[in-house]
């Protein structure tokens, strides 16, 4: 803000004093403190920006000129430019106005996509003047076929490619090709902001600018207050309503006046709910938002749009108190029509003169005098106070003219009151006159007290908590000999709780290290298993059946297949003892190394001067492990020497090959019959194995590790446990060693850390003490913050 009170001249030094004393607490440390750094910006700045948001020719620039008064800003229908206007507080001497052109290619884009629309060909070169004139006839012969520019949809473009391009001829030496460039109001030679406002409210002119900064006096500016009018939300080029939302969630952004067009669209079009949920995501605004349903004339001749808006006013907005009704188009040349008389024609030869100024020398209709005629056969005015006719034998201009020539300033006044202009001009100077900053103060106090009231019981606490620790050598001693007991029970729960943690994450599959060690387990017995199968030697299998049976020259097929399948069944038992040795030695080394880094470890050493006898205990249950796994791993090989129970299912793979090798093998009675079947005997001992093995390493041997696991390291974790709290005898005898230095060196930390923690409340009390006196400045006294005083610890 521009003033601050004296009372806040030290604002933002106290609430980030509060701030630091929060992060200097370990247990407060994870507070957010986002909404207190945001609504403290928002109270300390020297901006207040308030962004007019909504759709194409919603009527934000005829609000923005009724709210002040004064004509600065184009409207008209039909027209829509990239243009952002931003307008300031200046002193009534130092009114200034600074213009930023379009770029080149800026022009070229917004025609290209209206020459589109319109059914032209594409402009390549807007340089060229003959591609200009065409283009000029073309949108003149649509103007002309659609009865006037402000008939349809399609003249309104047509006339908006017209401004475009008068603008861009008009301006060619003020605009560059890329860049965009900037002027200040002497550089046109411009005296003051009227001339400045005239030349940039134009249509043509208007058409080419990208910003518009006026720096004017109007009494709702001071105070830091500074109106944004915006690009349409659903403006033809994507980037100039990308320009709107950037402005929408911008840190800078501090109120919104949503202008809405259901009052004559009937319901909320998805750019405006989209704008609304943009808008509730920005928690700089909060609930600073005015909503405005525009052109709400239009609901007075149509009582079913009539109907719709109250459904929705009462239905979406039911909650908002600032919800407004207006038509800017009436209520702002209704104030201006109380500096006109029947001499200028109420007007149409001083303000409407230029869209008075039609083709062919022919006098158009203004789109207010028009509104003006309707307004006054809409029923909205009473007919007792008002005795009025709009005659069909005489123009809208006629009519208009004698109508207030009748009716005079009594009808000028009852249009403006129906046009609701003026209750929404009082609420929001009402607002940011009296009830902004107060607002912005409370919600930095609201803020700042959830903070404040945790500190406040953080510090009592911590206080409490070392005012009741002995102040003398021997009752510190004694008051850590009674906590032995309890400390070295913690640690025996601390230490069990963890081993059973550990065997929770193991069944679970969640200990990263143990199944990246398993998978390690599983690719080995696969690559055995095939180098077994791919190495495996007939000719070995023949000479050991042969040697088993002297007496015989030759060996049958099933012979061959016995050995092999001892051979196999005792080369991968000795892989699997192998790798279960592997796992289980990894696992209990990482289950001790995190059990070395654990407090309670620390805390054993400190009460014991050792590990409490855990190391030794881990030690002697991985070996009960590994022996039992090893057990295991025999048992499991050894089922491998059996065939599976479908290997000589009828129908299968597997006993076809059998018969295929068998048959082979019977052809002869000598060892070469047998060694030339080699591959296929090979395929079929991958046949029986292969499965076997899956089911090992997939499904069966992770149970039993589980299982194995599980039923010695849990009775270890609840004994150990138990065994720790019996060592209170060997805990006394050590700790009464080193007592006496640890009671004493105890005793001044627990005073160092009581001076400490009082030094904080007494930074905390000033700095709350500083912004409770800002705060009473403001009349905020239901909002101050809580004080820690030293009968409340």
């Amino acid at each position: 803000m521009s003033n601050l009170a004296p009372q806040c001249q030290q604002l933002q030094v106290q609430v980030e004093t509060i701030l630091q004393l929060l992060h200097q607490e370990a247990a407060l440390r994870s507070q957010d403190i986002t909404s207190v750094q945001i609504s403290l910006g928002k109270a300390i700045s020297p901006r207040f920006e308030i962004v007019f948001a909504g759709a194409f020719s919603a009527g934000k620039s005829m609000l923005i000129n009724a709210l002040l008064e004064r004509e600065l800003l184009y409207s008209a229908e039909g027209h829509a430019t990239g243009t952002e206007c931003k307008i300031e507080y200046a002193p009534a001497d130092a009114e200034r106005v600074v213009l930023t052109f379009l770029s080149e290619a800026e022009i070229q884009e917004q025609a290209v996509f209206l020459c589109q629309q319109l059914g032209f060909n594409t402009v390549e070169n807007i340089n060229k003047q003959d591609v200009i004139d065409l283009l000029h006839q073309g949108c003149q012969a649509i103007i002309q076929q659609e009865g006037g520019e402000s008939k349809s949809e399609r003249a309104k473009q047509a006339k908006a490619l017209v401004l475009l391009l008068d603008g861009y001829v008009a301006n060619r030496e003020h605009i560059k090709t890329i860049s965009n460039a900037t002027y200040s109001m002497e550089q046109f030679n411009f005296t003051n902001l009227k001339e400045a406002a005239g030349y940039a409210r134009r249509g043509s002119n208007s058409a080419v600018l990208k910003r518009i900064e006026y720096y004017c006096y109007h009494p709702l500016l001071e105070d830091g207050n500074i109106i944004i009018d915006t690009p349409g939300i659903d403006a033809p080029v994507e980037k100039d309503a990308q320009l709107t939302y950037e402005k929408i969630q911008h840190p800078d952004t501090s109120a919104v006046v949503c202008v809405l067009k259901p009052a004559s669209a009937g319901d909320m079009t998805k750019e405006e709910t989209e704008l609304l949920e943009t808008m509730r995501g920005n928690s700089g605004i909060r609930d600073r938002v005015f909503y405005i349903f525009n052109r709400i004339d239009e609901t007075w001749y149509n009582t079913q749009l009539k109907q719709r808006l109250e459904d929705l006013i009462n239905g979406q907005f039911r909650d908002s108190s600032r919800v407004y009704k207006t038509s800017g188009l009436l209520g702002f040349y209704g104030s201006l029509l109380k500096q006109t008389s029947q001499l200028d024609r109420f007007g149409l030869d001083s303000i409407f003169s230029e869209s008075v100024r039609g083709l062919d020398s022919r006098e158009e209709t203004p789109q207010f005098v028009n509104e003006f005629n309707r307004y006054c056969t809409s029923g909205k005015l009473s007919p007792s106070q008002f005795r009025i006719s709009v005659n069909s034998f005489e123009t809208p201009n006629q009519n208009y003219v004698r109508i207030l020539s009748e009716q005079g300033t009594p009808l000028i006044n009852q249009l403006i009151q129906d046009s609701g202009i003026e209750e929404f001009r009082t609420s929001i100077t009402r607002y940011l006159t009296e009830e902004k900053r107060p607002q912005l103060f409370k919600n930095l106090a609201d803020d700042l007290g959830d903070i404040c009231i945790k500190i406040k019981k953080h510090y009592q606490i911590v206080q409490i908590d070392l005012d009741s620790q002995p102040r003398e050598i021997e009752s510190m001693k004694e008051f850590e000999l009674q906590k032995l007991n309890q400390q070295l029970q913690q640690v025996g729960r601390d230490f069990h709780q963890h081993i059973n943690d550990e065997v929770n994450q193991i069944i679970n599959n969640h200990c990263e290290e143990f199944e990246n060690d398993f998978r390690q387990l599983q690719s080995k017995m696969i690559r055995r298993l095939d180098e077994l199968l791919d190495t495996f030697s007939v000719a070995d299998a023949y000479r050991r059946a042969t040697l088993s049976h002297p007496r015989n020259a030759t060996a049958p097929l099933l012979a061959i297949l016995v050995e092999a399948f001892y051979y196999l069944s005792n080369q991968l038992e000795d892989i699997l003892i192998d790798s279960c040795e592997q796992v289980i030695a990894n696992l209990f080394q990482q289950i001790m190394e995190k059990i070395r880094k654990s407090e309670y470890y620390r805390q054993l050493y400190r009460l014991l001067g050792n590990d409490g006898g855990i190391e030794a205990e881990i030690k002697a249950i991985e070996k009960q492990v590994s022996q039992a796994l090893i057990s295991s791993a025999s048992v499991e090989c050894d089922r491998f020497v059996r065939e599976s129970p479908r290997f000589y299912n009828e129908g299968t793979f597997s006993i076809y090959q059998f018969r295929q090798v068998l048959e082979q093998t019977s052809q002869a009675y000598d060892a070469e019959s047998i060694r030339d079947a080699e591959p296929a005997i090979r395929q079929l001992l991958k046949l029986d194995f292969e499965p076997k093995v899956e089911v090992t390493i997939r499904k069966s041997f992770r149970q039993t590790i589980n299982q194995t696991i599980k039923t010695h390291l849990l009775p270890m974790g609840e004994k150990q446990g138990d065994e720790i709290l019996q060592l209170y005898p060997h805990a006394r005898a050590y700790l009464e060693k080193t007592l006496q230095q640890e009671a004493e060196e105890k005793i001044a930390n627990n005073q160092r850390l009581l001076n400490q923690v009082e030094e904080k409340i007494q930074e905390y009390n000033s700095a709350v003490l500083g912004i409770n006196s800002c705060l009473q400045a403001m009349q905020l006294y239901e909002h101050l913050l809580p004080v820690i005083g030293g009968e409340e610890v």
